[in-house]
């Protein structure tokens, strides 16, 4: 499960970013247009030293990329340990699968519908939405609402947003996203690669929060999986908090995600 897992994140972001071999890391560069990745160990690496950190992290700044590694403890422990000896601050996350007979589906919050993006949607409202939601990260009530939305639409690059439009398209990108009287107020979505799939971006606006509108987006997103006949559904949690809400709907522990970057960028 775990390398079915690994393989499928080592081949995300294949799609839209080169990629450069830097010792045991396989380092994921976008120059142009859209989202920035991560070097990560390639596939079948056990092993790197604080060395190893230092070289791919020099890379990244000769490229302008961010300075992030990301990985599975489970399957590559050196990591970790590396990245903090090299000054990282490393972050674990909860791994969760869902198991195909574990699924309980959420009901849509009273209020509220939720529908799946198309290329003709507002995707730079969307987009903002999801950027306001993780400005305030864990599950706590706020109020940013959609009027922090509005703010924060104008900055968001149109590159971005037609990189997502075109994946959404391609059938890349699958997003769902809730309203409550018209107003996108939450966000998430799935990205499938043949049989596996890991859901991502899951997030509600604060003033809007402890509805249920996360845990119906990522239900949305479940069936849409399940209606795909995708046999390996996955996310990563911020904390356990949150890895709470999703253990509600079917999923399981069953490992952690390493992340790693500059301390002053936390």
């Amino acid at each position: 499960m775990l390398r079915r897992i690994d393989a499928y994140l080592d081949a995300v972001p294949r799609s839209v970013a080169r990629t450069e071999e830097v010792g045991p890391f396989t380092l994921f560069v976008n120059e142009g247009d859209g989202w920035r990745y991560y070097a990560r160990p390639r596939l079948g690496e056990t092993t790197c030293t604080a060395a190893d950190v230092a070289r791919v992290r020099d890379r990244q700044r000769t490229l302008r990329q961010p300075e992030e590694i990301e990985w599975i403890a489970d399957l590559s422990p050196d990591v970790g340990r590396s990245a903090e000896a090299a000054g990282l601050a490393v972050t674990r996350m909860p791994l969760m699968h869902l198991p195909p007979d574990a699924f309980r589906p959420a009901p849509v919050t009273e209020g509220a519908s939720v529908a799946f993006a198309t290329p003709d949607d507002d995707l730079t409202s969307l987009s903002a939405v999801a950027i306001v939601a993780f400005d305030a990260p864990g599950t706590a009530v706020g109020d940013a609402g959609p009027e922090a939305v509005g703010r924060v639409a104008s900055g968001v690059p149109t590159g971005t947003t037609e990189l997502w439009r075109e994946r959404i398209a391609n059938g890349l990108s699958v997003t769902a996203f809730a309203t409550i009287d018209g107003t996108p107020v939450a966000v998430g979505t799935h990205q499938p690669v043949g049989e596996v799939t890991e859901i991502v971006g899951v997030g509600s606006l604060p003033a809007f929060r402890h509805r249920g509108l996360g845990a119906a987006i990522t239900s949305a997103l479940v069936q849409d999986a399940n209606r795909r006949g995708i046999g390996t559904i996955f996310l990563s949690a911020g904390d356990e908090t949150i890895a709470r809400v999703y253990a509600r709907l079917g999923f399981r522990t069953v490992g952690q995600v390493g992340a790693a970057e500059p301390a002053a960028e936390r």
